[in-house]
């Protein structure tokens, strides 16, 4: 075997380059772009993350041209490419080909090509490693911004006073710097799971102890039950004992935050004590979700196969939904007038696809999903028999990816932060389809050597 000779030390320099300035820097670059404040009175639909996301995608096919070689796999493309066929079909049912190409794009932009361009763009663990963390630090920015509004009252109107922390997103999109804030803390916990990290493992456990206070001043139960699932399956997949002394430190934090300082622990504890008032006395946004539920299984009762077509869920919404439906939400503060927010998805994914794409649509958008979480698991579970480096990688792939099917239980896709959602879906792809084989590193090595 002939080793390849050194570089000259003129080439030395444009080498080391190479290596620093990453391709996963665009991607980087959309989630830096959801720090942005989000025009006052905005609708929150596409923002400049969005935008850029778009030309994400077309340099990572100028790039594949470029390299000459097969983009994906046959195991990756068939399970990336799984939700076109529902979406295909819904898209043609839809009640206007306007509709039917702007929901199609929609749906395609976030579980089809951003996902697919991230995972070409990740090269190795280390690129992995670093849009985790910025992951955390646009959790980090939004989650003070959000606290700030808590503190000097200039949040979103909650129970009559501006103090529910939005960040930047403004009270049109309440969900945004919950799901951002969320989403850091996974990753931040799951990069402390690392056993190798050192400081680095400190930097990411403070990281996540210091998100929690922005996460509960969101008010927001579904991040609240979908961070709780996420954090403690990444807990337990590192080890039972780690997950009882980290769960321990959680509990006492929260006592010093709520019981010591008192950070908002009547309002705090009034909401979390709604989220079991489903039956007894549901507060109204309670009894609105479930009427749009009811609203959503009736459209697929209707079109069981194909579902009513993709952006159908207004159009139909009345002739399925009861008389406890309200008009829509009250909207105020953070730089915003008051408005009422229509109410114009059901705030369950997979009841809006059941509702939109009917059950073809649910089981190809579901397969995508269940395979990349079988294949997550399996690749943390090679990872840590083998003793090779990279569980950290695993542990933040597996809690987005349960962070973001548990949130779906009560969200779905709308808004600027949305984004998020197609790059956090990326970076698990990579980990489910590349990464945790074994042998991923190796072979990441040597495209990269391919590539230059």
């Amino acid at each position: 075997m002939t080793l390849a000779p050194p570089l000259p030390p003129a080439l030395a320099p444009a080498r080391s380059r190479a290596r620093v300035l990453s391709p996963v820097l665009p991607v980087v670059a959309v989630v830096a772009l959801l720090a942005l404040p989000v025009s006052p009175g905005g609708e929150g639909g596409a923002g400049p993350a969005d935008a850029l996301s778009a030309l994400v995608v077309l340099f990572c096919v100028v790039r594949l041209a470029r390299a000459r070689r097969r983009p994906l796999s046959r195991t990756a493309a068939v399970v990336l490419g799984l939700p076109v066929a529902g979406l295909t079909l819904a898209a043609l049912g839809a009640s206007s080909p306007g509709a039917g190409v702007g929901g199609l794009g929609r749906y395609l932009q976030i579980f089809v090509l951003v996902p697919a361009a991230v995972l070409l763009l990740i090269r190795d663990r280390s690129d992995v490693r670093l849009l985790a963390w910025s992951f955390v630090g646009l959790a980090g920015w939004q989650g003070a911004v959000g606290a700030h509004q808590f503190v000097t009252g200039t949040g979103a109107s909650y129970q009559g006073e501006e103090i529910r922390a939005v960040g930047t997103f403004g009270p049109q999109d309440v969900m945004g710097m919950a799901t951002v804030v969320s989403l850091g803390l996974v990753c931040a916990l799951g990069l402390a799971l690392d056993r190798t990290g050192g400081r680095r493992r400190l930097v990411a456990a403070a990281c996540a102890l210091a998100l929690l206070l922005p996460l509960a001043l969101s008010f927001s139960r579904g991040a609240w039950i979908a961070t709780a699932v996420a954090c403690s399956a990444q807990l337990v997949l590192a080890g039972l004992r780690r997950a009882l002394r980290v769960g321990a430190v959680a509990l006492a934090a929260g006592v010093v935050l709520v019981g010591g300082f008192g950070v908002g622990s009547a309002m705090l504890q009034e909401r979390i004590g709604s989220i079991t008032q489903v039956a007894a006395a549901p507060d109204q946004s309670v009894t609105d979700r479930y009427t749009m539920w009811a609203a959503a299984v009736g459209m697929w009762r209707e079109q069981p196969l194909t579902g009513v077509g993709l952006k159908g869920f207004p159009e139909h919404r009345d002739a399925h939904a009861s008389l406890a439906l309200s008009a829509g939400s009250d909207t105020e503060g953070a730089g915003s007038a008051y408005r009422k927010q229509p109410l114009l998805s059901p705030h369950n994914m997979y009841l809006l696809v059941l509702g939109e794409q009917g059950l073809l649509g649910l089981l190809t958008l579901g397969g995508c999903w269940l395979a990349l979480l079988v294949c997550s698991l399996r690749g943390l579970w090679r990872t840590r028999r083998s003793g090779t480096p990279g569980a950290d990688c695993g542990y933040v792939a597996c809690g987005l990816l349960l962070w973001q099917l548990t949130d779906f239980l009560y969200a779905d896709i709308g808004g600027p932060s949305t984004v998020l959602t197609a790059v956090a879906l990326g970076l698990v792809a990579w980990w489910a389809l590349v990464g945790g084989d074994r042998t991923g590193e190796a072979r990441d090595g040597r495209e990269e050597a391919l590539g230059r």
